[in-house]
């Protein structure tokens, strides 16, 4: 069973064979194997469960999300879906000043942590019902570090933690705040995994110093993960870019797996945490998007190579497979992780 392959690696019990899980929006793709249109609104809900059971994933990615009213700003990408029509950047804060004024704790539309558990719960339930034979996780995508992206825009983020570091500190704790109230959701309505998002990195490496992450970033994750640790729930951390810095401060904050794009070294972690620790990713999408054939099997074989003596390793393309992608080199991957899966 795929759920079992998955609970078993999540859970550092060595499959029979490498399971596998993917961030995959290719619409035309899709359309192929499921006969759903996920751009399409009437068909969306049915099309990734139908996808995830045709490629027999054995975890979800996914994360709970809310509409908290607090203000949202560009977090700048490229075109994400086939159909995605572009639409103008927004920046609700104009100023440094404006966001050092800002306090999200007064501005959020909060829940009652009674209301939020009810929404959690709910969210696993339906999730887990759609996705049937996978691990489905409950999680947040906002954390502590994202928080700033969404709200402020890269530059004024940057700006004012530069600026007033201190007043900067307290914005990050009513973000932190929030958070927890999202931890504490998942506690109570018993979700067994956590998949906590955080965009630290740039595909270059760190956005902001060490220094200044080791000070500000995680010491409130590890706050964050320690209750769901305490409570028995898995703990794994996702983020673009490069993230080699960090592999350490993550794991000593609590993280029990780490979720990566190609741009972090996967030989690396399978060498400090390999046998300790899930592993998710790492196969290059540039490779499915340019690469021939024999690059493809390549770049499959090297993370199996790599992951496959590790007890918690998953299969995935780092980020995601996007719809330039030629079908001819999914189906390549896909036969490539069947073929060097096996253990």
């Amino acid at each position: 069973m795929s759920y079992e392959r998955g609970w078993q690696a999540l859970h550092l019990e060595m499959p029979e064979r490498i399971p596998h899980t993917e961030y995959l929006f290719h619409r035309r793709y899709i359309l192929q194997v499921t006969g759903h249109d996920p751009e399409d609104p009437r068909q969306a809900a049915k099309a990734q469960p139908a996808l995830a059971k045709a490629l027999d994933y054995d975890f979800i990615w996914s994360t709970y999300s809310r509409d908290w009213r607090l203000p949202r700003a560009d977090m700048g990408r490229a075109q994400y879906y086939e159909t995605e029509v572009p639409w103008p950047s927004s920046y609700p804060f104009r100023s440094v000043q404006e966001v050092l004024a800002f306090n999200p704790l007064e501005v959020a539309a909060l829940p009652t942590q009674e209301e939020l558990t009810v929404a959690v719960r709910q969210h696993y339930e339906q999730g887990q019902a759609a996705h049937p034979a996978a691990v489905f996780p409950g999680g947040f995508y906002n954390s502590v570090f994202t928080w700033n992206i969404l709200s402020f825009g890269w530059e004024l983020f940057m700006l004012a933690a530069m600026d007033a570091p201190e007043r900067f500190e307290q914005i990050l704790d009513q973000f932190t705040e929030i958070s927890m109230m999202v931890v504490h959701a998942h506690i109570q309505a018993r979700v067994p995994i956590f998949l906590c998002h955080d965009d630290i990195a740039w595909a270059s490496g760190p956005v902001f110093s060490p220094a200044w992450m080791r000070r500000s970033i995680f010491p409130r994750l590890q706050r964050l993960w320690a209750p769901l640790r305490e409570a028995g729930i898995k703990v794994l951390f996702c983020s673009d870019g490069n993230y080699d810095a960090f592999i350490d401060d993550l794991a000593a904050a609590g993280a029990e797996g780490f979720i990566l794009e190609p741009l972090t070294d996967l030989a690396v972690i399978v060498e400090r945490y390999g046998q300790t620790h899930v592993i998710i990713g790492n196969i290059d999408s540039r490779i499915l998007q340019f690469g021939t054939p024999a690059q493809i099997r390549a770049e499959v074989q090297r993370c199996a190579n790599l992951g496959g003596r590790c007890p918690g390793y998953f299969f995935a393309v780092g980020n995601h497979i996007p719809y330039t992608v030629p079908i001819s080199s999914i189906e390549c991957y896909l036969a490539a992780i069947q073929e060097y899966g096996r253990r």
